[in-house]
């Protein structure tokens, strides 16, 4: 259990910072070059959840994050006797949820800055989800091929 504590709580810092980061040095639309036409810092606001989809759903969001973590305080005994990548994968999920849900609670939006430019703006909440997701999948899909 102390692995996917510490997965939680690294994820939700370092989301939280680079947040802050962004917000503390640049000004809301502005676009930094990192690498021209490849990836830029680009501070926006998102109103609403992957891609901006039903903005303005502030509190449905809310709901279903907490929903979500509440699943998660209720299935501890699982998560401490899950496997290091379940713990890992559910780890990820649990900081950025929780790093998200903190922007939907102060800001009524989610603090969004890495730009690939053929995708939309995202940041490191979102990625710890995603590759939250991804490991989840990758076990279940060996699992299948095993079966």
């Amino acid at each position: 259990m102390a692995r996917f504590i510490i997965i939680t709580l690294a994820a939700f810092l370092l989301d939280r910072l680079s947040k802050m980061v962004v917000m503390k040095n640049m000004w809301q639309g502005q676009s930094i070059p990192v690498w021209p036409g490849i990836f830029h810092l680009t501070y926006i606001q998102n109103p609403g959840a992957a891609f901006g989809m039903l903005a303005g759903k502030t509190w449905f969001f809310v709901g279903i994050t907490l929903l979500v973590l509440l699943a998660m305080l209720i299935g501890y005994r699982w998560i401490a006797k899950a496997g290091r990548l379940y713990q890992w994968a559910l780890g990820l999920i649990a900081g950025g949820a929780i790093g998200n849900l903190v922007d939907r609670m102060s800001y009524t939006r989610v603090i969004d800055f890495l730009d690939f430019r053929v995708w939309p703006v995202f940041n490191l909440a979102d990625t710890f989800i995603c590759i939250g997701v991804g490991l989840i999948l990758l076990d279940a899909l060996k699992e299948f091929k095993k079966g």
